[in-house]
């Protein structure tokens, strides 16, 4: 019964650990998911919106849908951008002719190609949540091997000892924790063998894994059309990696605010408005200063220098 009741302990404690775990994965995925999220929806800077316009809900609607419907709510003589359910008959690029926009609220409103247009969230018209995910799950995957691995660095003191000797040795380990010079015991003790250091032996890799945490971070930042080359950490870069980093984040970038573009221009043609939108000058210029300053390097020595 005895035996019983102690395995039952220590199932329990493994499963506590196994949840605590599942705890604190999630915890580091959902911070990593929200602040790429986050990152994605704030890279465009909408002008000349008609008053009831949400930018905010309409950028989060194209990263996590891939599109959305504007138009004109006759009977409410407002404009508004909702999501939407699109499909039937395709025009001859592919867009669907029949769309229905709708809210949580229950709202819906019948649309066609002729009174509303759907703007895309890039080339492929597919939301960005998907890169969100897949990143988070790569850099949480490498964060808790980081936690695990400087887990395994610690080294806690062992006391050895008796019932008896028990109270004595923890009155001596507190005098060594307050930073006493001199420690006294009982000539003939054993208390210079009773404590020692419990090591694991597990090799220190937490500085790889950190350096491979921001390449992956960067992977992030490059997909969705932020610059990541002032954040890499080795000492230089040649010129045909900046290329690489700078191809893919321009890249990236073109294929969101085009298509965003595009939606302007077929909007006011057909409503007479004056909507645009350009990519938010924080970014801009974090973009811009990276390349200024890789050209710069590049022509003084054929690489770039931290």
């Amino acid at each position: 019964m005895g035996k019983n009741n102690k395995c039952k302990k220590n199932l329990g404690g493994i499963m506590s650990q196994f949840w605590n775990s599942a705890v604190m994965n999630n915890i580091t995925y959902n911070h990593y998911f929200n602040h790429l999220s986050e990152l994605g929806m704030t890279m465009f800077e909408w002008h000349n919106l008609p008053e009831g316009i949400d930018p905010r809900f309409m950028e989060m609607t194209l990263f996590n849908e891939g599109y959305a419907i504007f138009f004109k709510d006759e009977a409410m003589d407002e404009f508004l951008c909702l999501q939407a359910r699109i499909g039937g008959q395709l025009n001859v690029y592919r867009v669907p002719k029949i769309r229905t926009a709708y809210a949580v609220n229950g709202y819906q409103y019948e649309l066609n190609e002729t009174n509303s247009v759907i703007i895309y969230n890039n080339y492929l018209r597919y939301p960005s949540v998907p890169d969100a995910q897949f990143f988070a799950a790569k850099l949480v995957n490498i964060d808790r091997a980081i936690d695990v691995n400087v887990n395994a660095q610690k080294t806690p003191i062992l006391i050895r000892t008796t019932t008896d000797q028990q109270l004595g040795l923890e009155n001596a380990y507190m005098k060594w924790q307050g930073n006493q010079p001199v420690i006294y015991a009982t000539k003939g003790s054993d208390l210079d063998r009773a404590f020692d250091v419990l090591t694991t032996g597990a090799p220190s890799t937490f500085k790889d894994l950190y350096e491979l945490k921001t390449q992956v971070w960067n992977e992030a930042l490059t997909r969705i059309g932020i610059s990541s080359v002032n954040t890499v950490k080795k000492e230089r870069m040649i010129t045909d990696e900046v290329a690489r980093a700078q191809g893919g984040t321009i890249a990236s970038r073109y294929s969101r605010l085009e298509m965003r573009k595009q939606a302007c221009e077929q909007i006011n043609a057909m409503f007479g408005l004056n909507i645009s939108v350009e990519y938010r000058d924080d970014f801009l210029n974090m973009v811009d200063d990276g390349e200024e300053e890789s050209v710069d390097d590049i022509e003084r020595t054929g690489s770039i220098e931290e």
